[in-house]
């Protein structure tokens, strides 16, 4: 089994600053890419970003300069957002692509969600 943790949610105000973690763990040979999406209602989940093992990191349009991806280790990865803005009011979640041991393949595995609230 694996699973994939999560924390570091809440409300804000806007212009303010959040960081979510998420840390995988269980039967992992290895991970790969982790990234961060989102989902507001009424909208289809979206890429925020994500960051590969060797730490090339791609982000949406509407987060570059605001948001920081980072991997902490091989297991765990962050997010640091700042200057929020109304519009990044989301569920955000956690993915990562994970080899299991006594596997050759990568899949996809996600975390809860995390909710984040930007208002005044």
């Amino acid at each position: 089994q694996v699973q994939l943790v999560e924390s570091g949610g809440g409300l804000v105000q806007p212009g303010g600053s959040l960081r979510l973690s998420c840390a995988a763990s269980g039967s992992i040979l290895r991970v790969d890419a982790m990234g961060w999406y989102r989902q507001a209602p009424g909208k289809q989940r979206e890429l925020v970003a994500t960051v590969t093992s060797g730490g090339s990191t791609k982000y949406a349009d509407s987060v570059k300069g605001r948001f920081t991806i980072s991997r902490d280790n091989a297991n765990t990865v962050r997010l640091q957002m700042n200057s929020l803005k109304p519009e990044d009011t989301a569920v955000y979640y956690c993915k990562a692509d994970v080899v299991r041991i006594r596997s050759v393949y990568a899949y996809a595995y996600w975390g809860q969600g995390t909710q984040v609230t930007v208002s005044s």
